[in-house]
């Protein structure tokens, strides 16, 4: 083991501080990316440097300066993408100035920790002020998440959450136990004394959106985010993220060890606090947060007017996420803030396809934003260097980019037509008859099992075509979603009428 810190064991060694705010861990850990940005910077002009901790790393200069306070009342725009901001001058550049030594950051970040807002107990020095104490501290975080089965992720990391990545201050370090899921994800969240109907409203769409393939993010909290995470996990391939308000090392709700467990096994527990560290009334506002940040689109399932999931479509709205809001009883006071969503310009979500809807449009908006950032960031190289043949190429390869983001954004949208089953061809053989369009798996039987303008169930489904039960109930899923069988109360069903695909239609033609 080195006697120096990485910049990685630095952030990791604050985060692990418990004596730290969280808004003097956020400024420090600036301070850490500041100082690892000048030192790449300064070791070679055209090749990143080879820092302890940093080498999967590609360009530091992209990742966003925790020094600064965020801003989420604004709406979203191009600024909130890395990348996006102002070209900075010569001056600017990076490697222009002096960076400090280990030594001297070191003594800056106490100074720092020590102005304003003191440390509760200043004396003795804490344990990252030394070199030692710094590379001992990230040892011993690093054991403890390891002991909790987990393992500790920091913003230098190449497998950090892009979406949490590119949003104002986010967390500097993360503690994960099981995989993050690749792909888009969806943050469901809700009351935690919700009724029947929110329950059932939360499994439903969690279902529906993990058998397209799409990850749900919640809270693990009673109610509706317990509700999201048991019917993401329903399906087979199903896959769930718990966003905790204490550390992964902490039992909490003891009441969900079990689902902690399946979640692990088809997903993550994630935490951005220590290990040791136990639920506390300020940290779940802060999860909040994280939950919105990890997700393209958040959804939301009865919530009371100061309920903390309207505090999580906050800070969706103020990061340009979508939020979608399922409108209930005008009798139930579960129903007044998804209402009062609707109120304030959030999306309907009567059906999953408008989730799945808002996000291929989301993902659309986003492919070009991420090739217009590449080409800021590939003019900034090419001024960096002072080189007018990397110029010209940095301005091809910008063209270049622009091009591909407009084709990965059509790419997207048609990959997200397929998923919902609104392609050419499977509009065509709707108009022809739901019996004579192609069904792969077990989709075909179940689908020749419903009579027409009969309803049936799961149970006699299963009955009639010899397939197990979850089998059946996937298929029926994976139906719906196409428009092909409709959802009736209960756990009953029937073929969509031609009224209901007609309008399926016409509704998925609209601009």
């Amino acid at each position: 083991m080195s006697d120096l810190p990485s910049p990685r064991e630095l952030l990791i060694a604050l985060h692990a501080d418990r004596r730290l705010t969280r808004p003097q861990v956020g400024r420090l850990a600036g301070k850490v990316i500041g100082w690892a940005r000048g030192r790449q910077a300064a070791a070679t002009p055209n090749t990143p440097a080879a820092l302890p901790g940093m080498s999967a790393v590609p360009d530091l200069s992209v990742l966003p300066d925790l020094s600064a306070e965020p801003d989420l009342s604004a709406g979203p725009g191009l600024s909130a993408v890395p990348g996006l901001s102002a070209l900075p001058g010569l001056s600017a550049l990076p490697g222009l100035s002096a960076v400090p030594t280990l030594t001297e950051l070191l003594g800056q970040l106490v100074q720092m920790a020590a102005c304003g807002e003191s440390l509760a107990a200043p004396v003795p020095p804490p344990a990252w002020s030394t070199p030692t104490g710094a590379v001992a501290a990230a040892a011993a975080e690093i054991a403890a998440a390891a002991g909790a089965g987990a393992r500790v992720i920091t913003l230098l990391d190449p497998d950090y959450p892009v979406l949490l990545a590119g949003m104002a201050q986010p967390p500097p370090v993360l503690t994960v136990r099981g995989r993050l899921p690749a792909g888009p994800a969806v943050a469901i969240v809700g009351a935690r004394h919700a009724d029947g109907y929110g329950l059932e409203a939360a499994a439903h769409f969690a279902r529906c959106l993990a058998a397209a393939g799409v990850a749900v993010v919640s809270g693990m909290a009673h109610g509706v985010d317990a509700a999201a995470h048991q019917g993401a996990l329903a399906m087979p391939y199903g896959r769930t993220v718990a966003v905790l308000g204490c550390g992964v090392g902490f039992d909490y709700p003891r009441a969900h060890a079990r689902l902690a467990a399946a979640i692990t096994d088809r997903g993550a527990l994630v935490s951005q606090f220590p290990c040791d560290a136990g639920p506390r009334t300020w940290r779940f506002p802060v999860r909040n947060r994280t939950i919105a940040g990890l997700s393209a689109v958040t959804l939301v399932v009865q919530a009371t007017p100061r309920s903390g999931a309207l505090d999580t479509a906050r800070h969706a709205g103020g990061l340009g996420r979508r939020v979608l809001a399922v409108p209930g009883s005008v009798f139930a006071a579960l129903s007044w803030g998804p209402h009062g969503l609707l109120r304030r310009g959030a999306l309907l979500a009567g059906h999953p396809q408008d989730v799945l809807d808002a996000l291929s449009t989301w993902n659309a908006t986003r492919a070009d934003a991420a090739a217009v950032a590449g080409r800021d960031a590939n003019i900034v190289a090419a001024v960096a260097g002072r080189d007018a043949d990397t110029v010209a190429v940095a301005g091809r390869e910008a063209d270049a980019m622009v091009v591909a983001g407009r084709e990965a954004a059509a790419v997207a949208g048609r990959e997200a037509d397929a998923v919902a089953g609104r392609d050419a061809d499977a509009v065509a053989a709707a108009d022809l008859g739901e019996r004579s369009a192609p069904v792969a798996g077990a989709g075909g039987p179940v689908l020749a099992a419903l009579r027409p303008r009969a309803a049936h169930s799961a149970e006699q489904i299963a009955a009639s075509t010899g397939l197990a039960p979850g089998t059946v109930l996937a298929a029926l899923l994976e139906l719906e979603i196409e428009g092909r069988v409709q959802r009736l109360h209960g756990n009953a069903w029937r073929l969509a009428s031609a009224r209901r695909r007609a309008a399926a239609r016409a509704a998925a033609r609209a601009p």
